[in-house]
């Protein structure tokens, strides 16, 4: 049964995508984008969650939005509304009187009316400034009539209309983040390499010069996997791991202990910036499947070695 039911689905969306009126999408997502005030969105009953999904999403990708519900803009909510504003309505049938009687009030606070309907006959959409009807073969719902389907396209076109605006605005990460500062989006987009890195006494240093056997200790005691070779400026020149260790002993033996630092590193190690999103350290890490690493050199704007960054550090974290 869950087979069929899915597979039901997939044709009734499969119908949406191919009948859907790609000019008039168009035509409403210009109107948006024209809007000097608030994009308000409206509907009744399922369709009216929906309408509050679609605020939000827009709100939160760079698009001043509200919901409104008919009933309250009906007893005082409608102050809010200028002529400045779109109002759009979100309604399967068309047909809704608590929307059919917010229309003239709506209009006469000279805001552009918008409907979002699946009957392109309907009352509202012929009341409305602009109609756009979403091409519905039938609910999922055996009678067809809880609304199933038509809710899943309604929330398709609202997701497709926001971030259409999103691209348009040219919204960067940045502002993207300052909506999202809390939960793991707010983690991944707040937390910089310095809040999570290692520093001062912490950090596995070493120079060029130094022999194996002298910082034997240092690889082992600072817990990092690796020891960074530094110069006499902090600047990074290569980087010696734990799987360095036992690749120059099974190569060398106990020769490699008397080899100094310069001969054995690797010397194209990559780094990090203590500016940079702990998130992108992780990927950063992650970067080659065939080879990936646990830690990064963190270099400040002078390129000198001011911390490492662990990748267990990083998941810890929550990001």
């Amino acid at each position: 049964m869950l087979k069929e039911l899915l597979d039901n689905e997939r044709e009734a969306l499969d119908h949406f995508f191919t009948h859907v009126d790609h000019a008039q999408l168009q035509k409403l997502l210009e109107i948006l984008q024209a809007c000097k005030g608030i994009v308000i969105i409206t509907g009744v009953g399922k369709s009216g969650l929906v309408a509050e999904k679609f605020a939000v999403t827009l709100t939160s990708t760079g698009s001043r939005a509200l919901y409104l519900s008919p009933a309250n803009a009906l007893h005082g909510d409608i102050g809010i509304i200028t002529d400045q504003d779109v109002f759009i309505m979100l309604s399967k049938s068309g047909e809704s009187d608590e929307l059919l009687n917010l229309v003239p009030y709506v209009r006469n606070k000279g805001a552009k009316i918008i409907a979002i309907v699946t009957n392109p006959a309907s009352r509202l959409g012929k009341a409305c400034d602009f109609s756009l009807t979403l091409p519905l073969e039938r609910e999922l719902c055996p009678y067809d009539l809880a609304p199933t389907t038509s809710t899943v396209i309604q929330m398709i076109v609202g997701d497709v209309l926001a971030i259409a605006l999103m691209r348009l605005k040219n919204i960067s990460y940045d502002q993207y983040a300052m909506n999202h500062p809390a939960g793991r989006i707010g983690r991944r987009i707040f937390t910089k390499v310095k809040d999570l890195m290692l520093t001062g006494q912490a950090v596995p240093l070493c120079h060029p010069e130094e022999r194996l056997m002298d910082v034997l200790v240092t690889l082992s005691d600072k817990r990092c996997g690796c020891i960074l070779v530094v110069d006499a400026e902090q600047r990074l020149l290569g980087i010696f791991t734990d799987g360095d260790l036992r690749r120059s002993l099974q190569k060398l033996g106990v020769k490699s202990l008397e080899s100094n630092m310069e001969e054995l590193m690797t010397r194209t190690p990559r780094w990090i910036s203590d500016k940079d999103l702990a998130w992108a350290a992780l990927l950063k890490m992650e970067a080659d499947q065939k080879h990936p690493i646990t830690v990064l050199a963190v270099l400040n704007d002078e390129e000198q070695v001011v911390g490492v960054i662990k990748m267990h550090d990083i998941v810890q974290s929550g990001l």
